[in-house]
C-alpha cells in the first residue's frame, strides 16, 4: 500500500481538465413538467395533512393508493418555521412524487405585505422546486371572503397583495400555479360568525357593497369583489366543508350548536354548486359558471367532513361517505373540477363550539378502504406519483461523488500504470532484499490485511470529513477506479474467513455460528443506537445535525452538475418517531434502517452480510465453496439484469446495493478460509506467471487505450471510441461492474505483493498507525460519524483552507487512534 500512495502524483501525467457544466432554472408554464409535458392527466385528489403528526408515508399507506397532491399551511411572509416546514413537506411529497398544496396565510396585516415578501417567497419556491422537482399549487390567502381570517373582507388590499404575489411567482422559473380560493358564499357576510364587519374601511365598505344600498348584506356578491386581476390566477379554489348541521339556513352559522352528528342531506353539495345551498338571497349565477367556465380555469375543491366522537347521531362513515360521495357524484357534471383537497386532521372547531373533532378520511381502517374503492369507482383519479420521485435513497446515491468524462479514466489508468510497475518491482525487492519480507505466513492474524484495511478506514474517514488538505487529496485519488468501500467489505470478508475456523476450535461450530449472530445483532443494535443518538443531538441548541442528517448534492454525483443544490432528508418520518404511539411505518423505517446519517449508511450492509455469515461458511467449510460462488454470481446477475430490484428497502442499498456488494464478502470468506491454499498456488512459478501477466496485462491493456485516446492513434484491433466508452460500461461506482471488480483484484494482488516483499521498512514507517485502526476498522467506522458531525459545527471554519483541513484531519485521526489504544467503550463497540 505504501507504493499506492505514489499515484495521485504519477495520475497527474494522465489526467486531463473536465469542463463543468452550469446549472440553469427553466421557465416553465404553469401545470407543466419542467419537461414542457402536462402534469395533470386525470382527477388529483389528496389530503391537507396535519404536518406535526402525520405524512405523506402514514398517509399512503393508510389509503392503500399514492395521492396526487399533498396540502399544507404555511404562515406569509416566510419565517425560519415555516421555510423548515414547507422543506420537510417537500422532500416528503416529493418522495411520493407528488404535487404540493401551500396555502399562504398571511400572519401581518395585508396592507403591510410587500413587494420583496413576494420576492423572498419565489425564492424559496424556485429552490424548492429545483431541489425536489415539485409543483406548487399556491392558494394565496384562502377564504379571503371570509370573516374568520385575520386578512378576510379586505378585497382591495387582499387583490393587490394576490397580484403582487402572483406577478412574481409568474415571472420566475418555479411553474407554480397560483390558486384564488374564497370559501363558500352561504351565509356571506357571516356577521352571525363573529364577523369583523365593523372594522371595515369605508373604501372596503364601497367595493364590498354589490348591490349599491350602502349596505353590506346577504344580497351582496360573496366572491367578485375579491377577485384579482384574471391575469393572476391560474386556478380557482372553493373551499367547501359539511359542518353536519342540518338544515341549509343553519350550515355556515358558528352560533347555531352542533348537536348530533348527522349525514348531510341529500342533493346538499350538488346544491352548494348550484349557489342554492344555504343562501336567503337568491343567487344570479354560480360560482362555477361565472369563475370556472366564464373565466376557463381548473378548480380546486377544498372540502371534508366533521365527525365528533363526543356526540350521538349517524356514525362517522354515514357522515363522511355520505359527503365524498355527493362530491363524487358532482364531478361529471362539473368537469373542470380537476382537483379535491380532502382535510385530513384533528383541529377544534368554532363551529362545533370550539371542541375538537375529526376530520380525517382514512383513520380507521373501514373508512380508509371505502374512500380508496370509491376513489377508483370514478375510473378517472390520476394516482402518483405525478412528478419525478425523489427520496432519501437517492440522497444517499447522491453521496457517491464520481468524475466526469475520461477524467475518471485517465485515474483508472495511471493507478493501474503505477500499481503495475510497483508489482514488478516487487520481484526484484524480494530477491535482493530478503529480509525485508513479511516473517510468518501460516499466523491466524495476517498483519499485511491489518495494514491494508487501517489505511482503508483513514481514507474512509478523511474522505467523509471533507476538508481539504493533503490527506483528502491522496484519498480522493490513491486507489483509482475503486474506493475504501470495495477493499472494506473484501477485507472483512477475508477476515472473517479467517478467523472462523479458530472459533470453532474454541467451542466447536454451533458455538461459533451464535457468536457470530451475537455479533451481527450487536452490530444491529449498535447502528440504532447512531441513529436514534444523531438524531437526539439534532435537538440539541446550537448543533447543527443536519449536515450528515441531510446532504446537499454537489453536482458531481452519477446525475451530474443538473441536481447540484438538491436537499435530501435522509430521515424520513423521524419526526413521527416521538408521536405516542409512533406509528409503524415511521417504525419500520428505523427498524429497516431506512434512516440515519449519510456517513453511515454502509453499516446496514455489513449487519446483512453478518446475518448470513454462519450460514455461508457452513457450506464453505464442507468444501462448497463452489455452491457459494455460484449463488452470489447469480445474485449478482440479478442486481445486472433487474438493477432497480432491491431485496430490502435499507438505506444502504442505494449505494450499496446487496445483490451487487455481496460479490465481495462472499469472495472475502472464501479466500480468507482457503487462504494458504491460495497463497501456495499464487507465489508457485505457474502462479507468479499467472498473476504478473493479469498485473501486467490488464495494466499495459488500459495504458494502449489511454495512449490511442490522447495521441490520435487507432488502438487496433480495438475501436478508436472504446477508451470513451470504457468508465461507463465498465466501471459505474454503485453497481459494480466488470471493470471495478477487475480494479480490485490489481490493487489487491499489488499491494499485498509489496506488503510481502518489503514488509519491515513499511511497517516501521506506518505500522504503528495503520494496524491498530486497521484491527479496530469496524469501531474506527462508528465513531467517525461523530466527529464528521463535530467537524461539521466547528464555526467559522475554512473548508477550501489547506493549513486548516490538515490541523482538521491530524486531530480527528490522533483522536481516533488515542481512543483505539484507550480501547474507549469497546465493551459497546463492535471492532
Amino acid at each position: 500500500m505504501l507504493t499506492a500512495l505514489a499515484l495521485a502524483a504519477a495520475g497527474a501525467v494522465l489526467v486531463a481538465p473536465a469542463a463543468v457544466a452550469g446549472t440553469t432554472v427553466t421557465e416553465m408554464a404553469p401545470g407543466a413538467a419542467p419537461d414542457g409535458e402536462a402534469l395533470q392527466d386525470g382527477l388529483w385528489f389528496g389530503p391537507e395533512l396535519d404536518w406535526g403528526a402525520d405524512g405523506p408515508d402514514g398517509y399512503a399507506e393508510r389509503l392503500g393508493e399514492t395521492p396526487a397532491t399533498y396540502a399544507i399551511r404555511l404562515s406569509y411572509p416566510l419565517d425560519d418555521r415555516s421555510r423548515q416546514d414547507w422543506s420537510r413537506a417537500a422532500t416528503a411529497a416529493s418522495a411520493r412524487g407528488a404535487v404540493l398544496v401551500l396555502s399562504m396565510e398571511p400572519r401581518v396585516p395585508l396592507a403591510d405585505l410587500t413587494p420583496d415578501d413576494a420576492a423572498a417567497f419565489n425564492d424559496t419556491l424556485e429552490q424548492v422546486q429545483s431541489d425536489y422537482d415539485t409543483h406548487h399549487l399556491v392558494r394565496f390567502a384562502p377564504e379571503m371572503n371570509g370573516s374568520w381570517t385575520t386578512w378576510g373582507q379586505q378585497p382591495r388590499e387582499f387583490v393587490r397583495a394576490f397580484e403582487s404575489v402572483a406577478e412574481t411567482v409568474h415571472e420566475g422559473g418555479s411553474g407554480a400555479e397560483m390558486v384564488w380560493a374564497p370559501s363558500y358564499g352561504a351565509g356571506y357576510p357571516f356577521e352571525r360568525a363573529d364577523g369583523r364587519l365593523e372594522d371595515l374601511t369605508a373604501a372596503d365598505l364601497r367595493a364590498l357593497d354589490t348591490d349599491g344600498d350602502g349596505l353590506l348584506t346577504e344580497s351582496d356578491d360573496p366572491y367578485g369583489p375579491y377577485f384579482p386581476d384574471p391575469d393572476a390566477v391560474d386556478r380557482v379554489g372553493l373551499t367547501m366543508f359539511s359542518f353536519g348541521k342540518g338544515e341549509a339556513g343553519a350550515a355556515a352559522g358558528r352560533d347555531v350548536p352542533l348537536e348530533t352528528n348527522s349525514a348531510p342531506d341529500d342533493g346538499e353539495v350538488a346544491a352548494r354548486l348550484d349557489e342554492s345551498w344555504g343562501y336567503t338571497v337568491p343567487q344570479s349565477a354560480t360560482f362555477y359558471d361565472r369563475f370556472v367556465l366564464g373565466e376557463d380555469r381548473d378548480l380546486l375543491l377544498d372540502t371534508g367532513a366533521l365527525y365528533d366522537f363526543t356526540l350521538t347521531g349517524d356514525d362517522e362513515l354515514t357522515v363522511k361517505q355520505g359527503w365524498w360521495r355527493q362530491v363524487f357524484a358532482a364531478l361529471p357534471s362539473h368537469p373542470r373540477i380537476t382537483a379535491i383537497t380532502w382535510l385530513e386532521t384533528v383541529r377544534e372547531e368554532a363551529e362545533a363550539g370550539s371542541q375538537e373533532v375529526d376530520w380525517r378520511a382514512t383513520d380507521s381502517d373501514e373508512l380508509a378502504s371505502a374512500l380508496r374503492d370509491d376513489l377508483n369507482a370514478l375510473g378517472d383519479v390520476q394516482w402518483g406519483p405525478v412528478t419525478e420521485v425523489i427520496t432519501a435513497g437517492q440522497g444517499v446515491a447522491s453521496t457517491v461523488q464520481v468524475r466526469q468524462g475520461n477524467d475518471e479514466m485517465n485515474w483508472i489508468t495511471g493507478t493501474a500504470a503505477v500499481l503495475a510497475v510497483a508489482f514488478v518491482i516487487s520481484g526484484l525487492v524480494g530477491r535482493m532484499l530478503p529480509s525485508w519480507r513479511y516473517p510468518d505466513d501460516s499466523a491466524t492474524r495476517d498483519l499485511r490485511i491489518d495494514m491494508v484495511r487501517g489505511f482503508v478506514i483513514i481514507v474512509v474517514v478523511v474522505t467523509h470529513i471533507e476538508v481539504l488538505s493533503p490527506y483528502s487529496l491522496a484519498s480522493l485519488n490513491v486507489i483509482g477506479a475503486i474506493t475504501g468501500a470495495e477493499l472494506f467489505v473484501l477485507l472483512s470478508g477475508i477476515v472473517l474467513g479467517m478467523v472462523f475456523p479458530a472459533a470453532i476450535r474454541r467451542g466447536g461450530e454451533w458455538a461459533a455460528a451464535l457468536a457470530a449472530w451475537a455479533r451481527a445483532r450487536k452490530q444491529y443494535l449498535v447502528a440504532l443506537a447512531v441513529i436514534l443518538l444523531i438524531f437526539a443531538v439534532s435537538f440539541v441548541p446550537f448543533i447543527d445535525a443536519s449536515a450528515i442528517m441531510t446532504f446537499t448534492d454537489r453536482g458531481t454525483g452519477a446525475d451530474g452538475t443538473t441536481t447540484t443544490g438538491r436537499v435530501y432528508d435522509l430521515y424520513p418520518n423521524a419526526d413521527r418517531l416521538l408521536d405516542y404511539p409512533p406509528p409503524w411505518y415511521a417504525v419500520r423505517q428505523l427498524l429497516l434502517l431506512e434512516m440515519g446519517p449519510w456517513p453511515f449508511n454502509i453499516m446496514g450492509l455489513f449487519v446483512v452480510l453478518s446475518l448470513a455469515y454462519p450460514a455461508l461458511m457452513w457450506l464453505i467449510r464442507r468444501r462448497l465453496w463452489w455452491v457459494v460462488l455460484v449463488g452470489s454470481w447469480g445474485l449478482y446477475a440479478v442486481h445486472i439484469v433487474r438493477p432497480d430490484f432491491a431485496p430490502l428497502p435499507s438505506q444502504f442499498n442505494a449505494v450499496f446495493p446487496l445483490l451487487a456488494w455481496q460479490v465481495l464478502f462472499t469472495h472475502g470468506l472464501v479466500i480468507g478460509y482457503y487462504r494458504r491454499q491460495i497463497i501456495r498456488a499464487l507465489t508457485s512459478t505457474p502462479g507468479k506467471i499467472l498473476v504478473g501477466a493479469f498485473v501486467v496485462g490488464y495494466a499495459g491493456f488500459l495504458v494502449y487505450l489511454w495512449a490511442g485516446d490522447s495521441f490520435g492513434f487507432v488502438p487496433t484491433p480495438f475501436p478508436a471510441d472504446l477508451y470513451g466508452m470504457l468508465y461507463d460500461s465498465g466501471y459505474p461506482r454503485i453497481d459494480l461492474h466488470w471493470g471495478r471488480l477487475i480494479d480490485l483484484l490489481l490493487v489487491l494482488a499489488s499491494s499485498y505483493a509489496v506488503l510481502t516483499v518489503a514488509w519491515k521498512p513499511i511497517n516501521a514507517v506506518m505500522g504503528w498507525l495503520w494496524i491498530p485502526l486497521g484491527q479496530a476498522s469496524l469501531y474506527v467506522f462508528i465513531v467517525h460519524v461523530f466527529f464528521v458531525l463535530a467537524v461539521a459545527n466547528i464555526p467559522g471554519l475554512d473548508r477550501q483552507s489547506l493549513w486548516q483541513g490538515t490541523l482538521v484531519h491530524t486531530a480527528v485521526i490522533a483522536a481516533i487512534f488515542r481512543m483505539v489504544k484507550r480501547r474507549f467503550l469497546f465493551s459497546v463497540i463492535p471492532r
